[in-house]
């Protein structure tokens, strides 16, 4: 359980730590009486180790986010996907991205790999709905992805962008290990590592390599021929101060669910073989992976008009009060039933399958769009957009 940091009341004032020396603090202008509405006490968490950082949060948007959670997390499809869930994730990694200004994001499970293209619904919808998102709210986006998918991923984010699904086009790249430091290189300008590109590494419903050095999908067959090695970003990530990361999944064989190794072996079948090896700073599971995504996305709109946050961000001074052009933009980058239909739709035109079955259709894991994936998207919509700060 993550535990929260109690914030120290002096006359007129709060100071939360925030850094290596607890000496250094952060001050904000909360006055040490009691908010009007207690909705927006300030709550403090941690989301780095290194460095080691804090940052806050008002009690009815963190109240939102694990309500999020929640909904994001039900299991429709009855995978056992409950059993991994760590509390306060899908929080702190929210936390982290609103502090970020650059984020890097992957996805992609070539689960059919007898079919051409061998990629499965889950995933893309879910992170163009955190890139726009994160687009909007002015951070710099990049999409990792495999060189054999690079032009699918081009036409597909070309397509959102067309729709009105992504907000504007974010640059694609691909890694590859041609050097034993070709990880830190991708990372940080000229592999300085006091230099880093990004800010928060991203993956959605991503293939996770597993112990023995393979990637293996849901039946257990082994994938690796169709993916190139990006959770070695993940692993150099952990030594590059200022970079943290993130994994969503709902199996416990995608990218950062290392994390939670343990239980995947112990309570997901076949988990002894497939479960991932490389972990996360953050692991958010999900029923549908997808589900996770608007979830961050959703957390991260809470956050923003969240008052008590944007003080912490803007350092203790009082944050200025959004616009209503901002506020309208902020809602309009918002997942919604409308956007996420026309984007399974894109992907099922580019040959793209359900996972489970393989069905070319507007279904996901094997669940359809509506009445299922519909009815979450607007759940979370619902706890999103409900007023909680006047």
């Amino acid at each position: 359980m993550m535990a929260a940091v109690r914030c120290l009341r002096v006359p007129q004032r709060f100071f939360s730590f925030c850094g290596k020396d607890p000496c250094r603090m952060l001050m904000t202008d909360i006055r040490d009486s009691a908010p009007s509405d207690p909705q927006l006490n300030p709550l403090c968490f941690q989301f780095s180790q290194n460095p080691l950082l804090y940052s806050a949060a008002s009690s009815i948007a963190v109240t939102k986010i694990r309500q999020l959670a929640a909904i994001a997390g039900e299991d429709p499809g009855q995978r056992g996907i409950q059993a991994l869930f760590v509390e306060d994730e899908l929080l702190r990694s929210c936390l982290a991205l609103s502090h970020a200004s650059s984020v890097a994001i992957t996805t992609g499970f070539p689960t059919h790999y007898m079919h051409d293209p061998p990629d499965e619904t889950d995933g893309p919808p879910g992170a163009i709905a955190m890139a726009t998102m994160l687009l909007s709210l002015g951070k710099r986006v990049t999409l990792v992805t495999d060189a054999r998918a690079l032009q699918l991923y081009i036409a597909i984010v070309e397509e959102a962008v067309r729709t009105g699904v992504l907000k504007s086009k974010i640059p694609l790249v691909v890694f590859e290990k041609n050097a034993p430091n070709s990880a830190l290189t991708f990372l940080c300008h000229h592999g300085d590592v006091t230099k880093p590109k990004y800010n928060h590494l991203l993956a959605i419903e991503r293939s996770g390599r597993a112990e023995d050095g393979n990637y293996y999908n849901m039946r257990a067959v082994n994938i690796k021929h169709l993916l190139d090695p990006i959770d070695d970003l993940f692993i150099a990530a952990k030594d590059v101060p200022g970079i943290s990361t993130t994994g969503i999944g709902d199996g416990g064989n995608e990218l950062g669910m290392g994390k939670v190794k343990d239980k995947v072996k112990s309570l997901m079948p076949k988990g002894d073989l497939i479960a991932c090896d490389v972990p996360a700073d953050y692991a958010v599971t999900a029923g549908v992976s997808n589900w996770g995504g608007y979830a961050v996305a959703c957390g991260l709109h809470l956050l923003r008009t969240c008052p008590i946050h944007q003080q912490h961000l803007n350092k203790g001074l009082e944050a200025k009060q959004p616009s209503p052009e901002e506020l309208q933009d902020w809602s309009a980058n918002l997942p919604s039933v409308d956007k996420e239909e026309s984007i399974l739709a894109t992907l099922m035109r580019f040959g793209i399958r359900s996972g489970k079955t393989a069905h070319l259709a507007m279904e996901v894991d094997g669940l359809t769009f509506h009445p299922t994936h519909s009815a979450i998207i607007t759940r979370l919509l619902e706890v999103t957009k409900r007023e909680a700060f006047a």
